[in-house]
């Protein structure tokens, strides 16, 4: 396995410090991989706490021939300058997985039309649009995704987080006051929706802007190939919910590969609570992504 420290973007007004991971003993170009973040700030591993589903999946398809490039996400590597901005998905994600794909395209060591797109999370929701916008993708991978818009999954979260505890009582309060706050979004001008708060720096914008086209949209209008991929102990993202509803939105779609992991939690690590209000204990625990995972993920990449 060969590690290379690398630019995505370099020459923009936000260059980010990446890592480009290669098989040992290339003979011809290999396939490869850009890895996409799920919400909020995030360096190139997807560090959670002890958790760093990234580098696992980077080293983890080296050694089954396969390249995989990661890199800080923008709000990482900017926090101090983005603080304040009213950054939207496009700026926040979009334009870096693009310059992403495209830098791997560039290097002599990876076969351009083997370049494969793979999502976590917010960026499972987000991969398909970025392959829309030009990436040219070979296939798609989604880790722990959603069919929904992004506003239904924060209500819906904040829902599932309330309880009887004083701080489930207060989730359960914030979710009222967040679900009224996304009443009328898309029939809001774009003006309007820039100038509305949802929390912090974060404008209705931002949903509305994401919201136009679910990722399950984007994947009707494509014929590539996709593997959707969910931990069965998901708290964030459910089995039962988001990715029942992949399946029956994309009912008869061809490509389209499904693969549910028992006792997985989001990270697609095992599990070890069932509270989505367990953070420390269920990421503050060191494991890895496992074989079964990494050997589905390879035999994608390596038949498409």
């Amino acid at each position: 396995m060969i590690s290379q420290k690398v630019t995505v973007g370099a020459g923009t007004k936000y260059p980010l410090s990446g890592m480009l991971t290669l098989p040992d003993g290339l003979s011809s170009p290999a396939p490869a991989v850009v890895t996409v973040h799920g919400s909020g700030p995030s360096d190139m591993d997807e560090r959670v706490m002890k958790l760093t589903p990234f580098r696992d999946i980077a080293e983890g398809l080296a050694k089954r021939g396969i390249a995989t490039l990661r890199y800080d996400k923008r709000t990482f590597a900017y926090k101090k300058e983005l603080a304040k901005a009213d950054v939207t998905v496009e700026e926040e994600t979009v334009e870096d997985a693009l310059a992403a794909a495209e830098l791997l395209k560039n290097d002599p060591r990876v076969d351009p039309a083997r370049v494969f797109i793979l999502g976590h999370s917010m960026g499972a929701m987000l991969a398909p649009r970025i392959d829309a916008e030009g990436a040219g993708a070979a296939g798609l991978i989604l880790l722990a995704g959603t069919p929904y818009r992004l506003e239904e999954v924060v209500v819906k979260q904040l829902a599932r987080a309330g309880g009887k505890s004083p701080l489930g009582l207060v989730v359960k309060l914030e979710h009222k006051i967040f679900a009224k706050k996304f009443d009328g979004l898309y029939e809001m001008s774009d003006d309007e929706a820039k100038k509305k708060k949802f929390a912090g720096n974060l404008t209705l914008y931002y949903f509305k802007e994401m919201g136009q086209k679910t990722a399950a949209d984007y994947l009707k209008e494509s014929a590539k190939p996709v593997l959707i991929m969910q931990g069965e102990k998901d708290t964030q993202v459910l089995a039962a919910d988001d990715f029942e509803a992949f399946k029956t939105q994309l009912a008869g779609r061809e490509n389209t590969e499904f693969r549910l992991y028992p006792g997985l939690n989001h990270l697609f690590v095992d599990a070890l609570t069932t509270s989505v209000l367990q953070a420390t204990k269920e990421y503050g625990a060191e494991r890895h992504i496992g074989d079964a995972v990494l050997d589905d993920i390879a035999q994608f990449i390596l038949k498409n």
